[in-house]
């Protein structure tokens, strides 16, 4: 459907990003799936029409991109597969933070190799026992003369194993959110290991690992921004890469959308086109419907991140919940609308109702954001 509300030049980036899809993602995502393997070669292609550096600035190697801009990217490549939109999304997320957080030391250390995506990123804030309450997580970071000494555990970390950077919160100092520091960690660093490929129910096209840190020795120029900083960076990280999810939540319901249409237009039932009857018909709406208005509500938040809003990250929080609750329910439903067809992984449904799945509980879980928009609705009143 076209947006008649983009600019040219977004309008060139949908093009751009849609001919990717349609060449590099879509005819390969079922293969992906099953055979869980991460096309590192094709991320790097990606990288190619600047989408390892969506948001870095262009004097730092970066395409320069507003959450405008990107939110139209990852809902277009995740139409293709929500797997690899998904890691493209996080990746960028890690890359926007060196950006913003790094010196200038730092960016020209690591943003070159990670916008052409020679080195890929991984983001290590959740632990086993520290998910939605991250401000206690328990990875700690002790100083050692002029080094930092790092050991903890990361859990559920997308791209762990095959990215080469790490962005690791650890505790420098008292409890809470206040005691957290942000590092930057290489995949060669000795004490730096990694758990088994987990077994996921979606998002099978990328590794999900532990990051397991055993006194891993960092000098002192790994410290990423000010010491005590590392909690609001790893925040001011998840507003956007939420809606980079958002997006892509969007953009897997919307094939899933496009391919109930196909499907109702080719079958028959009781002697007419299941597309003419009307009972389809009003699903096929109300489903087009949630989707315009998780869009707007995604496209709302991303220009109020880009203004710097205060109110953006109760905003983000808002998309992030409606659009993956609205992306997975539109795509379970599609998959209703194929029936049997449906649950046949040949079809592509049934991966794309699995892949957004998890949309809801990574990069906070979809209670934590009612807890935000709640918190931001009640501060008055507190």
């Amino acid at each position: 459907m076209t947006n008649t509300s983009l600019t040219e030049d977004q309008q060139a980036l949908v093009e751009a990003s849609l001919d990717f899809t349609q060449d590099h993602l879509a005819p390969h995502a079922l293969d992906w799936d099953r055979d869980k393997h991460f096309p590192v070669d094709v991320l790097r292609k990606a990288a190619g029409l600047g989408l390892g550096g969506v948001y870095v600035r262009e004097e730092s190697g970066g395409s320069g991109l507003t959450r405008s801009d990107g939110v139209l990217v990852f809902e277009t490549l995740a139409s293709g597969c929500p797997s690899i939109a998904g890691y493209l999304s996080i990746h960028n997320m890690v890359a926007w933070m060196i950006d913003a957080y790094g010196d200038d030391a730092q960016r020209e250390r690591w943003l070159p190799r990670l916008c052409a995506m020679e080195d890929l990123a991984s983001y290590c804030l959740t632990e086993p026992g520290a998910g939605s309450d991250a401000a206690a997580l328990t990875s700690r970071a002790v100083r050692d003369g002029d080094d930092w000494v790092l050991s903890g555990v990361k859990q559920f970390i997308s791209g762990a194993g095959a990215a080469q950077l790490y962005v690791v919160m650890a505790r420098t100092g008292v409890d809470g959110p206040d005691g957290v520091s942000a590092f930057v960690v290489d995949k060669d660093d000795p004490g730096l290991s990694f758990g088994a490929n987990e077994r996921k129910m979606g998002w099978n096209a990328q590794p999900t690992r532990q990051v397991v840190l055993d006194g891993v020795r960092l000098p002192a120029d790994r410290l990423l921004g000010q010491e005590g900083q590392g909690f609001r960076i790893a925040m001011s990280g998840l507003n956007g890469g939420r809606l980079g999810i958002a997006a892509c939540s969007l953009g897997g319901a919307r094939s899933a959308l496009d391919r109930a249409l196909a499907h109702l237009a080719d079958r028959e039932a009781f002697g007419q086109r299941l597309l003419d009857a009307q009972a389809l018909r009003f699903r096929l709406a109300d489903m087009a419907t949630e989707l315009a208005a998780a869009r707007a509500l995604v496209g709302e938040a991303a220009q109020a991140l880009d203004r710097k809003d205060p109110g953006a990250p109760y905003l983000c929080a808002m998309a992030k919940r409606f659009a993956t609750d609205t992306g997975y329910s539109v795509a379970d439903r599609a998959l209703q609308l194929h029936g049997g067809y449906g649950y046949l992984s040949e079809y592509g449904i049934e991966k794309i109702v699995r892949d957004l799945r998890v949309h809801q509980i990574l990069e906070g879980t979809n209670e934590i954001m009612r807890v935000i928009v709640a918190r931001g609705m009640t501060e008055a009143f507190a």
